[in-house]
């Protein structure tokens, strides 16, 4: 039985930071296996192969997910996957990665994180802007929406970041 092939999703989404320049914000994003450090929905970002800030390079990120809301008395769930490095650009400031293994449905799942100047009317450098983009096959019970929001809302939910970005005290 054939079935019916969805498109892929496919997003992006960008924050501009005012008070933070491209070299300021840089240094975050570029520690591959860092990110629980300045994105608070992550619990925990580690290395477990591969050189570190060298393509091949692959992380284990995992969070913790709160018991359904309903009441029903489930339990905490811990989601989880596998990413590997593909490209790391310092003079670009822009890295990309995939989705290996996981618990949380991607079967194909590729982003590029960027860090551009941003620029006021004058042609002057004012901040950044960071993009975020994505394409991955559809998850079963989520939409495209569902996948930009969540990060731009955990990410960027605040116009300026506590410390260069949501480095956690």
């Amino acid at each position: 039985m054939a079935t019916e092939s969805q498109p892929k999703w496919e997003a992006k989404v960008s924050k501009k930071l005012n008070k933070h320049k491209p070299e300021d914000v840089w240094p975050f994003l570029e520690d591959f296996c860092s990110f629980d450090k300045w994105l608070p929905s992550i619990d925990t970002c580690y290395k477990v192969g591969g050189v570190e800030g060298r393509p091949g390079l692959i992380r284990y990120c995992a969070t913790t997910l709160p018991p359904p809301p309903d009441g029903t008395g489930g339990e905490e769930t811990i989601k989880w996957c596998h990413e590997k490095l593909i490209e790391v650009d310092p003079i670009k400031k822009r890295l990309s990665y995939e989705v290996l293994d996981n618990n949380m449905g991607f079967k194909t799942y590729k982003s590029t994180l960027e860090v551009l100047p941003s620029m006021d009317g004058d042609d002057d450098q004012k901040g950044c802007l960071i993009e975020w983009s994505f394409f991955a096959d559809p998850i079963e019970g989520l939409r495209i929406e569902d996948m930009g929001c969540s990060v731009v809302q955990v990410a960027y939910s605040t116009n300026e970041p506590r410390s260069v970005f949501f480095m956690r005290a």
